[in-house]
């Protein structure tokens, strides 16, 4: 876990792969966890700490995610996120199969025990894509989700023949962790009101596959 912005309201941090975001049925430790203990820690709070979690990631995908420190700045942030004014955009590679260089993907996604389907019966997800770049039979994409569904961004490119790298759940056996990252958010501050865009890429956490890419070597 790596804190990028702290203040007084937020407290902006990179969950590493194979973390999870908060607790579950394994009882394994997790990202909530780790970042109460550093807040316990660093201000001398014995006992525990308010730490509100507006959004999650899958356990097997790293990225920046945002919390609230306090329940005025998550109630505000939970209600921004509702309408749609917290932007998240990941980066993938997937496979390339012919991808158009943007798209928007539009279906309707069912949870089904611990995976996700595309159903008539599911709820209304939507994600904008972009190519950032080709190599050999793959493609980098920056992604913008509408909607924040159960594994929406692997299960809508794996339903149209361009799997994520390394998503073993989603049908690419192909190994080294899957290729997937929550790689920046653009909020503006719960008090502050201040506009605020942070971008973080851990290279030493991101699958072998991203290195193929110029974009992805910049960042770093």
């Amino acid at each position: 876990m790596k804190v990028c912005y702290e203040d007084n309201h937020i407290i902006i941090v990179y969950k590493p792969r194979n973390l999870l975001s908060q607790k579950d049925y394994t009882n394994d430790s997790s990202l909530v966890e780790e970042v109460k203990e550093y807040l316990r820690n660093k201000y001398n709070k014995p006992g525990n700490v308010y730490l509100g979690l507006l959004h999650r990631l899958d356990r097997v995908v790293g990225g920046i995610m945002l919390l609230a420190k306090t329940s005025k700045a998550a109630e505000r942030l939970s209600k921004d996120i509702q309408d749609h004014k917290i932007n998240k955009t990941y980066l993938a590679v997937v496979h390339d199969n012919n991808l158009k260089g943007s798209d928007t993907f539009i279906d309707y996604i069912l949870k089904k025990d611990t995976n996700s389907i595309i159903d008539k019966n599911g709820k209304y997800s939507k994600l904008d894509y972009q190519v950032l770049e080709r190599y050999q039979n793959y493609a980098l994409v920056k992604i913008s989700l509408e909607t924040g569904r159960h594994h929406q961004i692997r299960l809508q490119f794996s339903s149209r023949n361009h799997p994520i790298y390394g998503d073993y759940r989603y049908g690419n056996k192909e190994k080294g962790g899957i290729a997937l990252m929550c790689y920046s958010l653009e909020f503006i501050h719960p008090v502050t009101k201040e506009y605020m865009k942070f971008s973080y890429i851990d290279k030493e956490d991101i699958s072998a596959i991203f290195n193929n890419f110029k974009f992805i070597q910049k960042e770093q």
